[in-house]
């Protein structure tokens, strides 16, 4: 099998789940949920869904798509003509979670980096003026 054709199902899988995320689950733990991707093996009877949990609750929302998953599974097999509807599995994906705490660090650091330049700055002004008042003074 093809590893463009478990591409198009990992995508159309994507799709599917999290348009029903999105729009038609109504369970209330399911919040702030984002459908990252999805990996399937070649033989595609099984579904890795990676999300992304914003916020607090991320175990009330993976217990929620874990008690969702037959529903979505039934929305998969309705949307794909596949011979086997895949298994879903839920994985929460920590990496946004991990890169907008870096880019806070970074943000800071180039805060802390601004401040030292500007002082490093009115220092350097103020020996300047000095000299100046010492060579003016002769």
């Amino acid at each position: 099998m093809s590893t463009r054709r478990t591409a198009r199902v990992a995508e159309a899988i994507r799709q599917v789940v999290s348009t029903a995320i999105l729009f038609e689950l109504r369970d209330p733990r399911v919040k702030n949920v984002t459908v990252l991707h999805v990996e399937v093996p070649t033989d595609l009877r099984t579904a890795k869904v990676y999300v992304s949990i914003m916020g607090d609750g991320e175990g009330l929302a993976l217990q929620g798509l874990n008690s969702a998953r037959g529903w979505l599974q039934s929305k998969i097999a309705k949307a794909l003509d596949l011979r086997y509807t895949p298994v879903l599995t839920f994985v929460n994906d920590h990496g946004v979670k991990k890169s907008i705490e870096v880019s806070r660090t970074l943000r800071e650091l180039n805060l802390e980096s601004d401040k030292s330049a500007e002082d490093d700055f009115n220092d350097f002004e103020e020996a300047q003026t000095s000299d100046e008042l010492d060579t003016s003074e002769e």
